[in-house]
Order: structure tokens, then sequence, then C-alpha cells
């Protein structure tokens, strides 16, 4: 009988969907590998493969059936996608145009041998980031640069700004999957997109008030508040407008973010905040030609430093910091914890922090291969993010579950659902 590769969802889903894979037709106990492969859209090749065995009645569920080699092992029902390596060194997937899929191809093969053996099933299947019904909107009114990603329906939806960090130009692909969990999402560039600044030189906060303002007015967003999801730069940007625009935003959540202005000096009306100073003699060069950034910032609790902590106690909303304790971009675990002295001394609820053990910086949604290092615009060369893949996968899922279970709570006034397990 020929082995039969079966997929579930069959031939699409989104891109933070479980996927079942599912073996049958084999000999008993019969040893295989999985290929996992996909290109992106600048054609790089990222690929990951794991050995598996067999059950008595010749069939394999990756759901079941642990890994045992490969580019994982254990059980990982998802590791062929959140396990693919760049063929390109340090290269991170990101998802360019979100109205194409990413295109997956999976194989199996017979053994165990490392050059792969005879082949006894294929399948092809398509990774989307828009579910059904969701509908993308691009946004120019007057100075704001954005997409904005509408959930299916006609009626109302709690509404998110989404901003990155310091890759720029318009990222979309948080944006558009979060849509398809019910939220209006507007993914807003601030630099190196369009007519926008080429580089960040400074930062002005009425641009962002302009996007709170056209999201705020839009029939299908339900008011009076907003929510707001940063990573990196884009997260000290949020802290910035959670203090200043403040009877605006209802709920913030950070990933990976510092608790000063970063990278470029900040102005609101007669208000200005340095940028945090660093000392780029204390970055570390490892044996693979990373850059480790992570001590090179100057202690934004110290003089005169200080100036570029924000005011994050002005907020009125609750904040959510999303941590991976080992980013070596910066020390997020510390800032983390800054925020929250400086909120209960000043009265304020302790915000969550969700701590997650072995992640880097860049905490994607779910099933992301997590990057080893990322190239912003800020450096010439590529930095190390931090993170252990296996740990990071998880945390990456734990995480954005977090996300929507924070934003419906403070957003939709939803009582909170459980987790899945770490």
């Amino acid at each position: 009988m020929a082995a039969t590769l079966t997929l579930e969802p069959a031939g699409r889903s989104c891109w933070d969907e479980p996927l079942s894979i599912v073996l049958s037709g084999l000999a008993p106990e019969q040893s295989v590998t999985l290929c996992s492969a996909l290109r992106d859209e600048k054609g790089v090749l990222f690929r990951a493969h794991a050995l598996y065995r067999a059950d008595v009645q010749g069939e394999l569920n990756l759901a079941l059936a642990p890994a045992l080699g490969g580019s994982f092992t254990g059980l990982e029902p998802m590791g062929l996608i959140w396990a693919m390596e760049p063929e390109r060194p340090f290269w991170r997937l990101i998802k360019r145009d979100v109205q194409t899929p990413l295109v997956v191809e999976l194989e199996v093969l017979d053994g165990h041998e490392p050059d792969g053996g005879q082949r006894l099933a294929q399948a092809v299947h398509e990774r989307h980031f828009m579910a059904p019904g969701v509908r993308r909107v691009p946004v120019r009114e007057g100075r704001v640069r954005a997409t904005l990603f509408l959930p299916p329906g006609e009626g109302q939806f709690s509404g998110i700004i989404d901003l990155y960090g310091s890759i720029g130009g318009l990222r979309e692909y948080r944006a558009s999957l979060l849509a398809g969990h019910g939220f209006a999402v507007l993914a807003l560039a601030y630099f190196q997109f369009e007519d926008l600044p080429e580089y960040l030189s400074q930062v002005h906060l009425e641009y962002f008030e302009e996007a709170v303002t056209f999201m705020l007015h839009h029939p299908q967003v339900k008011g009076p508040n907003i929510g707001l999801l940063g990573i990196s730069k884009g997260g000290d940007l949020c802290l910035s407008m959670a203090a200043f625009l403040k009877d605006k935003i209802t709920a913030t959540v950070l990933i990976n973010a510092c608790v000063a202005n970063t990278l470029a000096p900040l102005y609101y009306k007669d208000m200005f905040i340095p940028n945090l100073g660093y000392d780029p003699t204390k970055h570390k060069i490892l044996e693979s030609g990373l850059l480790d950034l992570g001590d090179i910032w100057n202690n934004p609790l110290e003089e005169p430093n200080h100036q570029s902590l924000i005011s994050l106690e002005k907020a009125q909303g609750p904040f959510l910091f999303i941590v991976g304790m080992d980013d070596h971009s910066w020390k997020s675990d510390v800032y983390a914890r800054i925020a929250s002295r400086r909120l209960q001394a000043h009265g304020k609820d302790r915000p969550q922090i969700i701590y997650y053990p072995k992640s880097g910086h860049c905490i994607d949604p779910p099933y992301f291969p997590p990057p080893i290092a990322f190239v912003p615009t800020a450096v010439s060369g590529p930095i190390l993010s931090g993170g252990e893949p296996r740990a990071q996968s998880r945390a990456q899922l734990d995480a954005w579950q977090r996300i929507q279970t924070f934003f419906r709570k403070y957003l939709n006034g939803e009582k909170p659902a459980r987790h899945s397990k770490m």
C-alpha cells in the first residue's frame, strides 16, 4: 500500500494556525525522514528535516510521535515549520506581501539516511497571512502611512495600532494575522517608507496622534479608546503614546521594549525627550561575526540618562510586557522591572510581565523560525538577537495567546481564556 500524507487543514491554512501532519500506509515501525522547505519573497530557501518511526500499524502522527533527530527532537507537531533554517546566513523570515501565501513543500523519504532515501509521499501547503474575509485597506490619510486590517463583517471592532522597530518600512504580517482574531489592526510605518523620513533622526509624536485619531474616527473601529502593540523601538514609541496620548489609549502590549526613549529624540508639542545614549566600545564581536549589543546601552536611571525615561505613570490603561530573557539587543528584563517599580512608586497597578527563558529579541507570531540574528537599519551588520529556537518557538505561541487575551479583556471586556501550557 502506498504511503499517504494527510494535512489538516487541507490545502491552506493561516500562518498562526496549527497544522496536523499524519502519514499512513507505511510498514510497521518503518523509519522515515520528513522534510520541509519554503522560499521567501527574496528567493531565500528555508528548510528543516526530522527523523521519525511509524507505529505498529504503519501510521505516523506528528502530534503523537517524537522526532528522533534532525532539525529538532522530541514531540514537536509544528517543528517542520518553526525549525526551518535559511540557506543564507542570519536571514530572517519576514512576510512582505501578506496578500500572498508562503508555500510549504513537504516530502517523506524512506529511512534515516543522510542523503535521503526513496520518496514515499509529498504535499504542498499554502500558509496564508489573511484569514478568509479579512480586509486590507491601504491608508494614506494626511501624513499617516499605514495599512488597516479589518475582520470579516460589518460591525465595529476593537482597534489596535501595531508598531515594529528599527527594521523600518511597513510590516503588515502581525497586524494581518491579529485581524483574523477579531481586531481592527493598523500596521503603522514611521520611517523608511514612501514619503516618510528615510532615517530615524527624530520622532514627532503628533504623527502617531494622527494615526490614533484616524482609528477612532473610522466607522468600524469601536471607541472611545484603542490598544497599542509594539516591539523593540516600536515598544518605547507605544510607551510614549500611552503616556502622552493617555485619554485615547486603553491597553498597551510591549515586546522586548526599553523603558526609555531610544535611537532618536522625541518631540511632542513643547516637550522634548532625548534618546538614551550608548557606548559603542562595549559591544562584543562573536566568532560568528555577529554583534552583541546587549551591554552598550547607558543606564536610564543614572544622570543624565534619566532624562530619556518615559513617564509611563501618566498612562491610563494597563501594560503587558513580553520579555525574552536571552535578549541580546538590550536588557528587556531590566527595563520591564524598572517600569514595574516606577508604576508602583506612583501608585499605579503593577504591570503584567511575562518572562520567557531562552528567548531572544525578535518574538514573532507563532511558527516563524526564531532568528538568531537580524539586521536593523541603525547597524551596518547582523546583530545577535538571542534565544534558543525550541524555547522561543514555544514562547511565541504562548505570547500570541496572551496578547489576544489581554486585548480582549481590556478592549472587549471579555473573560480571559486559558493559555496553552509552555
